[in-house]
């Protein structure tokens, strides 16, 4: 059983755990999908497929880059046209994409307890957008740009592991946060990792993640990352802290 109180590393995903990537890539592909006659679940599907996809072909390509490259897909696959502008467009669209209204909260709770982490399938600059609207300091970011593939490559959480342990803590001590199964929980855990599912869909299947390749346990649930706060600080109570 984790405890949360034993635990001084918290590693995040971004998109999806603390960024609201699916209202963003709604918004932000509105016109597509009216065009395509796409409502917002077979919008979110299409992207899935086709971002893991186009992820798994050119690792190395900047995530702004690679989303026009997911926009033209879509495209093909719906059988309707895109401009380049549109393309590019999207691509730029990510520090536009809203945070969840309770991770800045969460977030500088968290922050007085915890050493903060980011491990995310963007670049550099596309999250510098995001951090701004999160609204700590996060002790390190490490983003595909930054490492070379995109998750749920195992490279992404051997940096991660290595990270950690620079940074003087052990295994135990650290718990990767994440809302896709299928790029982080069941990668971290074949990674030795305890992890803590921040289940925004509330069970339900689907959304901008494809499904994860096999059944996983994580070690933690938690319907926002809120409840994950609420549970930290309650354990705190309970042991007079």
């Amino acid at each position: 059983m984790v405890r949360l109180a034993d635990v001084r590393v918290l590693s995040f995903d971004c998109y999806g755990t603390l960024i609201d990537w699916e209202t963003g890539i709604a918004e932000a592909l509105a016109d597509f999908a009216r065009r395509a006659g796409l409502s917002r679940e077979e919008l979110l599907d299409l992207f899935a497929r086709h971002e893991s996809a186009q992820q798994r072909a050119t690792p190395r390509m900047r995530y702004a880059e690679l989303l026009a490259h997911v926009l033209r897909r879509m495209a093909a696959d719906a059988g309707i046209p895109v401009t380049d502008e549109e393309a590019q467009s999207f691509g730029r669209s990510v520090p536009d994409w809203p945070a969840f209204p309770d991770s800045p909260e969460a977030l500088a709770y968290l922050k007085r307890h915890f050493r903060l982490v980011i491990l995310s399938n963007v670049d550099r600059a596309s999250f510098a957008g995001s951090a701004r609207r999160l609204g700590v300091d996060f002790d390190l970011v490490l983003t595909a740009e930054d490492i070379g593939s995109y998750k749920p490559d195992p490279r992404n959480f051997r940096a991660l592991a290595e990270a950690v342990r620079e940074m003087g803590f052990a295994p135990e001590e650290h718990l990767h946060v994440a809302q896709s199964l299928f790029h982080d929980i069941v990668p971290a855990k074949r990674a030795g990792m305890r992890t803590a599912w921040i289940d925004r869909r509330a069970g339900r299947p689907g959304g901008a993640t494809p499904p994860p390749p096999q059944a996983v346990e994580p070690d933690l649930r938690f319907l926002s990352l809120a409840g994950l706060a609420e549970a930290h600080r309650r354990e705190l109570e309970e042991a007079g802290t």
